[in-house]
């Protein structure tokens, strides 16, 4: 018996399956609820470098967000590769978002501009991410990308994020700290004794320290000005209905440095998105994703980055490997009940009052999450060190190097950045961009030494990787 036989035996519903209407919906809302806190996170950090203030503003952000998340995931489980498999934002962009934010130059049109020049960064990536897996280079790329190149790449996303963990939620440590406990507490404690604990410990840990504000907020302890002050004025003044349009914010900008340093981000998402299709293939049940299978689905991420890039989140969109978990939890792999998932996050995008409601969570547990799921993110890059031969001088170097040089050299782009005479502006705005960008810097190093400096595949990885 193959194993996606045995998988489909022990599934409760699989691939094809197709069950009962009101079954179908709630799953495909669990589904989504799994990886609410991180299609909530991104725009919530996106705000401050875009520059939005108004809150109003911000909830459209995040009701693009989820509109985006659910067009995607629908046309890659219909047309792409057919996994059942969320499509959702990636952290992989934010690092070169944001230092295509500090580049740009605020005008009299607001965060727009800023907006538009890393829409046009994301507009352009995508076309490449469609060339990619539209000509099958995605089998040759991963030829030259292995453990040592993905473990810095993908844990300095987290990394680089520091700055917008303690001191946030250090703005008021009470509700901060109180966010990370429950999450902790949840997620670790009590996860393995509560599916809804394991479940949702970032949504419940969010809900728990908002009630506790708002309770606080009631009785007048947290007044107005407050760091932690809980206030629903935001979904008041918000319209009942808003659908995202394609270039609501304006024309986007193109400008090749935007696009270079944005290169980075799409590449780190491709690795891991091919890593998540054998995943979900395996637990829900499908077939082993073949070659013709994974370039249909980076193909149709780079319409969903495009999609994204046009109407406007900011972001990128990639497989998210939070409902892959819902799918060994919960032993549903129906591609119908994420595709149900789908449709209730484009109806919920089009509520504006959705997307306030979230604006008014109080900075510090936003805070206090970023802490967990950013230090999270940067231990699943680590984890891919459990392939690697770790007393190997030369992968000690390579990587020591590039984690050192990953969180260093931003630093120093940030108070040196390069400037060349008129002509050469263009030069320059490229290497500032990469320059800032830590995960392009520690991909770079580490992809160059590891395929030049000798040694064996089984010390590099790649057997036990390859297995995997």
């Amino acid at each position: 018996m193959t194993e996606p036989q045995e998988e489909r035996q022990k599934m409760l519903y699989g691939i094809d399956d197709i069950p009962p209407p009101l079954q179908t919906m709630v799953l495909g809302l669990q589904h989504y609820l799994t990886m609410f806190g991180s299609t909530l996170a991104i725009p919530l950090i996106l705000a401050g470098p875009l520059g939005i203030t108004d809150p109003v503003e911000k909830g459209w952000l995040i009701a693009t967000m989820f509109f985006v998340s659910g067009i995607t995931t629908f046309i890659q489980t219909t047309w792409g590769n057919r996994l059942p498999i969320v499509q959702g934002g990636t952290f992989s962009f934010l690092a070169p978002t944001i230092a295509i934010c500090s580049m740009a130059s605020l005008s009299a049109s607001g965060w727009e501009v800023r907006m538009q020049q890393v829409q046009g960064a994301i507009i352009a990536g995508s076309l490449v991410e469609i060339i990619i897996g539209a000509s099958g280079l995605v089998g040759k790329m991963m030829r030259f990308v292995g453990p040592i190149t993905i473990a810095p790449t993908i844990a300095l996303i987290g990394l680089a994020l520091f700055k917008f963990g303690a001191p946030t939620a250090g703005s008021h440590w009470p509700i901060g700290g109180l966010t990370i406990i429950l999450i902790i507490l949840f997620s670790q404690y009590l996860g393995k004794k509560n599916r809804l604990f394991e479940g949702y410990p970032i949504l419940l840990a969010i809900l728990g320290a908002w009630v506790v504000a708002g309770i606080f907020t009631m009785m007048g302890v947290f007044p107005e000005g407050h760091p932690s002050h809980t206030s629903l004025e935001t979904v008041k003044n918000s319209p009942w209905l808003r659908i995202p349009y394609p270039f609501q914010w304006g024309i986007p900008q193109f400008g090749l440095a935007a696009l270079v340093g944005m290169l980075a981000g799409y590449i780190a998402s491709m690795v891991e998105s091919v890593g998540d299709y054998f995943a979900c293939a395996r637990l829900s049940g499908a077939p082993k994703p073949d070659s013709r299978t994974i370039n249909r689905g980076i193909t149709f991420e780079g319409i969903g980055c495009l999609i994204a890039g046009v109407i406007g989140t900011g972001n990128g969109t990639t497989s998210y490997s939070e409902n892959i978990g819902a799918i060994g939890l919960t032993r549903v792999g129906a591609r119908r009940v994420v595709q149900a998932g789908a449709l209730i996050m484009i109806v919920l995008g089009t509520v504006s009052k959705f997307g306030a409601l979230f604006t008014s969570i109080p900075s510090p547990i936003v805070g206090g999450m970023y802490c967990a799921m950013f230090g999270m993110i940067a231990s699943v890059g680590l984890s891919n060190l459990q392939f690697v031969d770790l007393n190997s001088a030369r992968n000690l170097f390579i990587l020591g190097f590039a984690f050192f040089m990953g969180l260093s050299v931003p630093e120093y782009f940030a108070s040196n950045p390069l400037v060349f005479g008129a002509s050469l502006n263009w030069v320059a705005d490229i290497l500032n961009t990469l320059g800032s960008t830590g995960m392009a810097v520690g991909a770079a190093i580490a992809l160059f030494l590891d395929n030049t400096i000798p040694g064996t595949d089984e010390e590099r990885g790649l057997v036990a990787w390859e297995q995997q």
